[in-house]
């Protein structure tokens, strides 16, 4: 059984998120590893094969995140389709999973998403088993299906074709760019196990394209046929087979020989079963935090705040995998929350016309004879620089009582007071 499918956030190409689906087993525990999983050109993350395929695969264990290519969503409006730019988001979500849960050992792609894998395929060390199903060779073979659509896009910079029940539309860049790409002559030097499955009588993209792709790849890799099976793999018993085949050819190549999954840290329970298991249990008390362990990476921490979850973690450069804020970053969140709050309630209070807060801060350690500000003259010591930025239209006396005000915020006269920490050890 699988768990219905999550939708985080993940930042995308130019600032415009990257809408995913990500399925889990039932109960969260990823045993198998991570897989990505991309969609053919016409469908998205949402189409039917899409959605039975990981779904099959989160019954066997696997944890699948599907990247949305169309962009599609309630209120969206599709970005214009771009070869180079999929293979970019495939490699943005791949880096998305290796912070927020494990590395994906196994990349799967349907149709275009099929040649999409292979040509993000070597970029991504951890990944360690390919799976194509109705993939062209090249992604050029596109253009075949787009007739003089591609033509227009050529001699006019776009065109729109329609789409399911909406529109997509094709433009110059995109046209070049599929002819320009070649994926073939990297197969070669792929150092990954691949899995071609095609339907002899697909009607959409040709058995020649998967014998193309089998040809230029080195062992090892396997050929499935999906015998009658249409091109979208519409059929409900077509998409369990290839999920199932899938499955049980990537455990050989994902699994190291001791049985344990790629990737996971040994002793270290799955992020996601952490992540399952903390959603899942009582909320702490009020005015209680929890922080606990959660398995992603060495230093991965989830902290609950009452009914909230969040993630803290280190940088890269300093043994984790920027996961969540670190804990410094906590620290200026607090203090720049209560003094925003702070000036927000006392401008309310005495009725000025203030717009919006902005508070930004930074935290450094700096030797104590640098701050001629400091009492202190010996060792390091640590500095806070918060900047506040006040819209509306106050006028000069009230900006310099609410900067005044701001140094009255409860956590700003924690920071300055003397603080006692009481540490004791407790059983589980």
């Amino acid at each position: 059984m699988a768990s219905p499918p999550l939708r985080p956030e993940i930042a995308g190409r130019d600032g415009r998120p990257l809408p995913v689906l990500v399925d889990l087993p039932e109960g969260g525990a990823v045993t198998a590893g991570w897989a990505i999983f991309a969609h053919c050109f016409t469908c998205s993350a949402a189409s039917t094969a899409a959605t039975r395929i990981a779904r099959g695969l989160a019954a066997e264990g696997f944890g699948v995140l599907r990247v949305d290519f169309t962009g599609s969503g309630e209120g969206c409006e599709p970005p214009a389709p771009d070869f180079a730019a999929d293979v970019e988001d495939i490699i943005l979500a791949a880096g998305w999973l290796e912070r927020s849960h494990a590395a994906p050992v196994l990349l799967i792609g349907h149709s275009l998403g099929g040649t999409a894998v292979l040509a993000a395929a070597p970029r991504l060390a951890a990944v360690r088993a390919v799976a194509t199903i109705g993939a062209p060779s090249a992604p050029e073979h596109i253009l075949h299906h787009l007739g003089r659509a591609a033509d227009d896009a050529l001699e006019d910079g776009r065109a729109v074709l329609p789409l399911g029940s909406g529109t997509i539309t094709v433009t110059r860049d995109f046209v070049q760019g599929v002819r320009e790409a070649e994926v073939l002559h990297g197969l070669g030097r792929l150092h990954k196990a691949l899995l071609v499955m095609h339907a002899p009588l697909d009607q959409i993209v040709g058995i020649d394209e998967a014998t193309r792709i089998f040809v230029a790849a080195r062992h090892p890799k396997s050929f499935v046929s999906l015998d009658t099976a249409d091109h979208l793999l519409n059929g409900a018993a077509d998409a369990a087979y290839a999920a199932g085949v899938i499955a049980a050819w990537a455990a050989r190549y994902t699994r190291d020989d001791d049985g344990h999954r790629h990737g996971a840290r040994a002793g270290a329970p799955d992020a996601a079963a952490v992540d399952a298991a903390t959603a899942a249990g009582a909320p702490p008390p009020e005015g209680r935090v929890v922080v606990a362990e959660n398995g992603r990476g060495r230093l991965g921490n989830t902290v609950r705040v009452g009914r909230h979850i969040q993630l803290a973690d280190e940088p890269v450069a300093v043994g984790g995998q920027d996961g969540g804020p670190a804990p410094y970053d906590y620290l200026l969140a607090g203090l720049g929350a209560c003094t925003s709050m702070t000036i927000r309630m006392y401008a309310d209070r005495k009725g000025w016309p203030l717009a919006r807060v902005t508070v930004t801060l930074a935290h450094a350690k700096v030797h104590a004879r640098d701050c001629a500000e400091c009492e202190t003259r010996e060792g390091k010591i640590d500095v806070i620089d918060r900047e506040i930025l006040l819209d509306g239209p106050l006028d000069d006396d009230q900006r310099a009582k609410l900067m005044e005000i701001a140094d009255k915020c409860p956590v700003h006269r924690t920071l300055h007071s003397e603080i006692l920490v009481r540490t004791r050890a407790v059983t589980a």
